[in-house]
């Protein structure tokens, strides 16, 4: 683990996500030539890591659908409406740890339930850790990248529309992304 602290002392704890240095985002192919990147803007998460025992460690998030931004307002009325996520039916993702693995030096795998329109569908993210590090105000912060692919439709998320010359316009697989910035609470 490459951190800038003594690992195993220091990483294991509480922790909660902070919004304002974390991206929780996603990928998806557009017209079958293209990539268009989100995010979501509010969002809320917290966990335990246990360094010693990943195993033991555990991971909530919720997420504001509404809050969805694709840079183009009308790409983001679209996709809050019932032709995607129906975010008034469904204002929240979730995502529920139900177990984490070590599988390298540097490495895990959460998978955990992930909640989207009332559907609950088991996922696997594999993450890096990229360490932790002691800000200016004395937060100690772990950071973690990760990613995993999803089929939207698995989570009931179907409208499409074909294209002229073959193919459809938006891309069936996504590409979640998580680059998470996660402040030790002071009683660890």
């Amino acid at each position: 683990m490459s951190t800038t602290e003594s690992a195993t002392a220091t990483a294991t704890g509480t922790y909660t996500i902070d919004p304002t240095h974390s991206r929780i985002g996603f990928v998806a192919r557009h017209a079958m030539v293209t990539k268009v990147r989100g995010s979501f803007t509010d969002f809320a998460g917290s966990g335990t890591f246990d360094e010693a025992d990943p195993a033991n460690s555990q991971l909530q998030l919720t997420i504001q659908a509404n809050s969805i931004d694709t840079g183009s307002a009308d790409r983001d009325a679209h996709l809050r409406s019932n032709d995607f996520f129906d975010m008034e039916t469904f204002p929240e993702i979730t995502f529920a740890s139900t177990g984490v693995a070590k599988t390298g030096d540097d490495t895990f795998e959460v998978t955990g339930d992930l909640t989207i329109k009332g559907v609950t569908k088991s996922v696997t993210v594999k993450f890096d850790d990229i360490g932790t590090a002691v800000d200016p105000y004395g937060n100690t912060r772990l950071g973690l990248e990760g990613r995993t692919t999803v089929n939207r439709k698995d989570w009931g998320v179907n409208w499409n529309a074909a294209l002229e010359a073959g193919g459809v316009l938006v891309s069936e697989k996504v590409t979640l992304e998580f680059d998470v910035s996660a402040i030790r609470s002071a009683d660890a």
